[in-house]
């Protein structure tokens, strides 16, 4: 039998930003936990894969070309494939990310922020 996974006891784990951590897989997806902070994320697109931004504690803005969504604490959005977008938080920023596995972080742009690999925290 498995164990619950305790979100908050998994971020006190952790103090790095933009460097998701994987806490659990399911059909082929990585649920991930970030922080970030700042306006590091550039503009990419992830050319196969949708990707999901759960807002635990902040508000994160998800700028598309046609507009900018705010997202705030219980509330998520998915970025569908293909669509050129960029995350923008406001100050410090809780995120669950469910994402493919192997995903490009930055997808198809490398920058200051893009990890290769994705450390895991065991619950």
């Amino acid at each position: 039998m498995g164990n619950a996974v305790n979100i908050e006891k998994c971020f006190g784990r952790f103090t790095d930003t933009y460097s998701p951590k994987i806490v659990g897989e399911l059909n082929g997806q990585h649920v991930k936990l970030a922080r970030v902070e700042g306006d590091k994320c550039p503009w990419h697109t992830h050319d196969n894969e949708d990707e999901m931004f759960f807002v635990v504690d902040g508000v994160l803005d998800i700028e598309e070309r046609d507009g900018v969504v705010p997202v705030h604490p219980g509330e998520f959005y998915i970025v569908p494939r293909g669509r050129e977008h960029r995350v923008v938080p406001h100050g410090h920023v809780k995120l669950i990310l469910f994402e493919p596995e192997g995903i490009a972080h930055t997808g198809n742009v490398r920058a200051e922020i893009t990890r290769d690999h994705y450390d895991r925290l065991e619950a």
